[in-house]
């Protein structure tokens, strides 16, 4: 791993872009809030996101499959930046518009889904089958980190300059991104891995070639298909909970943006200290073990934060809650990558990250809607009773035992190209 520049040179670009990122987690929240004073208008923002990000998984494995990945990913760096740098100009020039931070919010995840469907596949082309552990836990790692010092930044930056200021940082480190992805070297396919077979130019529809596909494979996987379940449930309670916890820490506490900055900050460290173990983790314990473990932190951190009046406490659940969703995506994420052919990997990842996501607007609505009209602290409960059945429904799947990423033999071949490609990994 050291000794591979083109990891570097994309691990040490993709650190800056992630850092921005964690500053418009923060921003573009406050920025809504400031903007309308409603917990209901930040949710719908939410929603956009996810609906849009969940629309764009229909196609974007289609895409990454069968176009060069690192000039796709060039192209939504240069894209997004700007977007977000017209933010404080359209401020400046025409005072706060609400419209054009859901214009922006719908932009960016179209973007944002190409990019990281292609970021996913682009790891097995940089590093060696048994460093994928590895290279995953470097990458959430980084974004641990810049989850941990993103809001602290976010915070100064809204209380002194504007959050519209701050996304617009946000947009200049995409450019940082887009500069070092061009000093990168994907290893090539094997022949044949990205061209259209000639049954699917002949026969096969359009809708099958971007998604059917994928999520066949995915439901014909024994590990995969309960994964797949299991996240879209949680997926319900976790794409709301930042929303949650902002208003809670502002609105129901009464704390300034630093204050909140600091809370996402600790949380951050929840991440790191996930994404330096799971590695080891993953191989002491196995698959299963780390991933039921994940849910119940999750469960833990969602009602804790929602029902505590302390700060520390709040930041310290709030940790446990990242630790949770990190160790979890790395260790699906390389389950993905060690049992799919490159051939299929976008498009298996744009399914799994289309079904698994397609609770999550209804879930951010659901919940801040729920938040308003009974408070947050009803409504953390709530959601970490359902993480909680969720966790004793993957109990009684195959996901219990489950010590390796490998497929038995014969497994997920009911529905799969031609097998021009490499076979799965593990």
């Amino acid at each position: 791993m050291r000794r591979n520049k083109d990891f570097t040179v994309f691990w040490l670009g993709q650190a800056l872009s992630v850092l921005g990122g964690s500053v418009s987690m923060l921003a573009l929240p406050l920025l809504v809030l400031h903007a309308t004073g409603s917990i209901v208008q930040m949710g719908l923002v939410t929603v956009v996101s996810g609906a849009t990000a969940i629309g764009t998984g229909v196609f974007a494995g289609y895409v990454v499959d069968r176009v060069d990945r690192r000039r796709l990913m060039i192209v939504c760096d240069l894209a997004r930046a700007v977007l977000l740098g017209a933010v404080p100009l359209v401020w400046w020039v025409a005072g706060p518009q609400i419209w054009l931070l859901y214009v922006l919010t719908a932009s960016a995840a179209v973007l944002k889904t190409l990019f990281d469907v292609a970021y996913v596949t682009a790891i097995p082309q940089l590093v060696r089958t048994q460093d994928l552990t590895a290279a995953n836990g470097r990458l959430m790692g980084t974004f641990a980190l810049g989850s941990l010092l993103g809001p602290v930044v976010a915070g100064f930056l809204t209380a002194g300059v504007g959050a519209d200021r701050a996304l617009a940082l946000d947009g200049a480190t995409f450019l940082v991104s887009a500069a070092s992805l061009g000093w990168v070297r994907f290893t090539a396919r094997p022949a044949g891995d990205g061209a259209e077979k000639p049954a699917e130019r002949a026969g096969a529809g359009m809708l099958r070639e971007m998604f059917v596909v994928g999520f066949r494979f995915l439901w014909s996987h024994p590990l995969l298909r309960p994964l797949t379940v299991q996240l879209t449930l949680l997926t319900f309670v976790t794409m709301g909970a930042t929303d949650l916890l902002i208003y809670r820490v502002q609105h129901d506490l009464g704390r300034d943006a630093a204050t909140l900055g600091y809370v996402i900050a600790v949380s951050g460290a929840g991440s790191v200290v996930a994404a330096l173990s799971a590695g080891r983790l993953r191989r002491i314990l196995g698959f299963g073990t780390c991933w039921l473990a994940s849910i119940a932190m999750i469960a833990v951190g969602v009602t804790v934060t929602g029902v505590s009046r302390s700060v520390p406490v709040i930041a310290a659940l709030a940790a446990v809650f990242m630790f949770g969703i990190t160790l979890g995506g790395i260790c699906t994420m390389t389950l993905r990558q060690e049992v799919t052919p490159d051939h299929l990997l976008g498009r298996v990842t744009s399914a799994f990250w289309t079904v698994h996501n397609a609770s999550g607007p209804v879930g951010a609505a659901v919940l801040t809607l729920l938040a308003a009209r009974h408070g947050v602290p009803a409504v953390s409960l709530a959601g970490g009773a359902l993480c909680l059945l969720v966790l004793g429904g993957g109990l009684l799947t195959p996901l219990r035992g489950s010590r390796a990423g490998a497929a038995p033999a014969g497994a997920a071949a009911a529905d799969q190209e031609p097998a021009t490609g490499p076979s799965a990994r593990a």
